[in-house]
Formats: structure tokens, C-alpha cells, sequence
């Protein structure tokens, strides 16, 4: 899997992510804090974005171009 999130991008949705669930775990927000949070959280540690795909941004700063073999 190509990773498309990277840096600050891929710190603030690890946060994000922890907070909306906490802030589910403490009945401060619905259920959809854990699926929301879950799904936030789960693309940041894994650096891949289903929706960066979609329109083509790519914030991660290594390439994963492959290469032509020469």
C-alpha cells in the first residue's frame, strides 16, 4: 500500500482521532465519535488516505513512484 499521508498531516489525524474517541468514551459525543475517530486515527497510523487517492493530493514526502527498469 502506497503511504499519501505524512508528516504534520499524519501527527494531527493520530490526535484527532484519540481525542473524538475519547471524547466518545466520556459520552461528551455520539457513537459516531468512535467511528469517526477510528477511521481518522486508523489513516494516520497507517499513512494512507482512501480519499487522497481519490482526488490526488499526496502529503507524504517520499514518493512512492515506482521506477522503469532500465
Amino acid at each position: 500500500m502506497m503511504k499519501n499521508v505524512g508528516g504534520i498531516d499524519r501527527v494531527a489525524r493520530i490526535v484527532a482521532g484519540l481525542v473524538l474517541m475519547a471524547l466518545a468514551a466520556t459520552e461528551q459525543v455520539g457513537v459516531w465519535g468512535w467511528i469517526v475517530g477510528a477511521v481518522v486515527l486508523g489513516t494516520g497510523v497507517f499513512s494512507f488516505c482512501g480519499l487522497y487517492t481519490l482526488i490526488g493530493v499526496n502529503t507524504c514526502p517520499l514518493r512512492n513512484e515506482t521506477k522503469p527498469a532500465e
